[in-house]
């Protein structure tokens, strides 16, 4: 029993007021564990990422980027909601030490915990790297390099450096022999060295050795195959006629007869809105002018489809020496084993044109 003294006397210290006071103690301390982990819960576990209708949004984290970098391309397309907190458990879990480039995708609602795990992870999502309709390495350059992190100048210079490319037996000319259009998954922090030595081991496995072998009893070298697809793909974009095409170029060539091709020729004048070639055109001294030259012209005069390709390689040999567009304008073309019935068709496809005032 507890006593204390008073000027009326010694009197018993009642136990309800201690136990008042250590209830309200627990309780307080109840209320600030509470508080604490709501806290806690708010900052880690509660959504944090907003995204536009719900919908999921691509990040790109350059290459040495740090994390203020990743803060502002976060908090500028608005998809934080609390920037304090995001900022504080990144520094908590010491994401702010472990940027990882790359392409990410975030999720409408996603937490603060799940988001810098995946940061933190380095899990990115593959970009889809598309190149198709290409002339050159360098408007092949251009479009990957909107594709992935490589630049376009980084790109031309793995494609043009002499060293490298001499070692695979091309030429800055014909490097372009390599590409195979297709769709391909990159990471999207790939460089341009990367990027190349990926397309060198597509082209290996594309030219398996049945296509290989195809070439062969061609009597063609796989560049050769290339630059004979590449005619035909600027010759026609239906895929059904072009193994007829190719078969015709290739009795040319048994011939030994000029391909007189008009895309290599427009290709020789870099006037790629030519819809109607002239005599005076294929007076041009070119290489490419197969008016005048007989053979292959000397490289690619652009990056073919595997369509292409394998019309060159399974060519449909009908005994076919001329083709003519028709004068229906459908694309297609009109096939002739003679001289004189190509001559026909020529005329009717020139008074289509003639029709229709295209002159040049």
């Amino acid at each position: 029993m507890t006593f204390y003294h008073s000027k009326y006397g010694v009197r018993k210290k009642p136990k309800r007021t201690y136990w008042k006071l250590l209830i309200w103690i627990l309780v307080v301390i109840v209320l600030a564990l509470s508080a604490g982990g709501y806290l806690f819960y708010q900052i880690i576990f509660k959504p944090n990422v907003w995204t536009s209708d719900g919908k999921d949004v691509s990040i790109y984290i350059p290459t040495d980027s740090n994390f203020d970098d990743v803060a502002t391309l976060l908090f500028e397309k608005g998809l934080i909601i609390h920037r304090n907190n995001f900022i504080w458990w990144a520094e908590k879990k010491k994401y702010t030490d472990l940027i990882k480039p790359g392409h990410y995708v975030l999720h409408n609602n996603m937490s603060n915990d799940v988001l810098i795990k995946l940061l933190r992870s380095g899990n990115q999502v593959p970009v889809k790297v598309i190149f198709n309709n290409v002339r050159d390495i360098y408007q092949l350059a251009g479009k990957v390099s909107k594709q992935i992190e490589a630049d376009s100048s980084a790109i031309i210079r793995e494609l043009t450096n002499p060293e490298e490319i001499g070692k695979l037996g091309l030429t800055p000319e014909n490097i372009s022999v390599i590409f195979i259009p297709d769709t391909y998954e990159f990471y999207w922090n790939t460089s341009a060295k990367g990027f190349v030595n990926r397309m060198l081991e597509e082209y290996s496995r594309f030219w398996n050795a049945n296509r290989t072998e195809q070439a062969q009893e061609l009597g063609m070298t796989i560049p050769e195959v290339i630059i004979l697809a590449s005619i035909v793909e600027k010759e026609t974009n239906k895929s059904d006629e072009k193994p007829m095409i190719a078969g015709v170029y290739i009795n040319r060539l048994e011939k030994s007869w000029r391909l007189q091709a008009d895309p290599t020729l427009i290709y020789a004048l870099k006037d790629y809105n030519i819809k109607r070639v002239l005599n005076i055109h294929k007076e041009l001294d070119s290489p490419f002018n197969t008016y005048k030259h007989g053979g292959l012209p000397p490289w690619p005069i652009c990056i073919p489809s595997i369509s292409s390709i394998d019309a060159v390689l399974k060519n449909q040999n009908d005994g076919y020496l001329y083709f003519c567009a028709k004068d229906d304008m459908s694309g297609y073309h009109e096939f002739a084993r003679t001289n004189n019935q190509h001559n026909k068709n020529a005329k009717k496809y020139q008074q289509a044109l003639d029709k229709m005032k295209i002159y040049k």
